[in-house]
């Protein structure tokens, strides 16, 4: 189903917002793809000029450097899981069903949206599972939380967060629960893709035994004093 929604990005990530512009949208369709290809490390904003057909300076009038251009591609997939995780739990009335619908949604494999012709989703999720940390995995993390650029991803972990509190109410750790999960669905597909020794899904590589593995863990972990109430 073709969606038409618009993602909101925190203007501490940009010098000028790419989105208003032809360059701009380049700019991050094809960092996106060169990322996934060559890994971050790799990636710099000369070897994304030259694919481009553009400059050097024309990239940075976008962007103050690559990790910043790397936060901005992280910060739009959380929204747009955001959005796809409203969208397709908003007539799932019974709470276990709409996490299981969210564990989901965080585990399996991501199809392109064509609704968002400059960004490719499927390629955009592999990078945040083998990239994304790196976002804030750094020295200046602090100073980042304070222009709010991680918004979108405490959005999702408190939207995640109210869902395990409505399942049970009594659980006493529902936003570090929501954080395990999304950060747990990304190591297992790295791990189980290039580490499998590391997981029970060396043989299947099958995101479905992910899925099945996080739902175990949560209702295992939710269940906890409630006295045997089932899902």
């Amino acid at each position: 189903m073709r969606l038409h929604f618009q993602i909101n990005i925190s203007e501490a990530l940009y010098l000028k917002n790419p989105e208003e512009s032809d360059l701009g949208r380049k700019i991050i369709k094809h960092s996106i793809e060169l990322i996934h290809d060559y890994g971050f490390e790799y990636f710099t904003f000369k070897k994304l000029a030259e694919y481009i057909g553009t400059t050097e300076a024309g990239i940075y009038r976008y962007f103050e450097n690559k990790h910043r251009l790397l936060l901005y591609i992280v910060s739009w997939y959380w929204n747009w899981l955001s959005l796809q995780i409203v969208f397709q739990t908003n007539n799932i009335k019974d709470p276990a069903l709409r996490l299981k619908k969210v564990l989901n949604l965080l585990a399996a494999e991501v199809e392109d949206d064509d609704s968002t012709l400059y960004v490719n989703e499927s390629l955009l999720h592999q990078i945040v599972i083998s990239e994304g940390s790196k976002a804030y995995l750094t020295n200046h993390v602090e100073a980042d939380n304070k222009l709010q650029i991680f918004k979108p991803y405490k959005d999702l972990n408190a939207a995640i967060s109210e869902m395990i509190s409505a399942c049970n109410p009594k659980y006493k750790y529902p936003r570090s629960l929501a954080t395990t999960i999304i950060e747990m669905a990304h190591f297992q597909n790295f791990f189980m893709h290039h580490l499998p020794s590391l997981t029970d899904f060396a043989k299947e590589k099958n995101d479905s035994r992910i899925v099945a593995f996080l739902t175990d863990l949560v209702f295992a972990a939710i269940q906890t004093n409630t006295k045997g109430k089932k899902e």
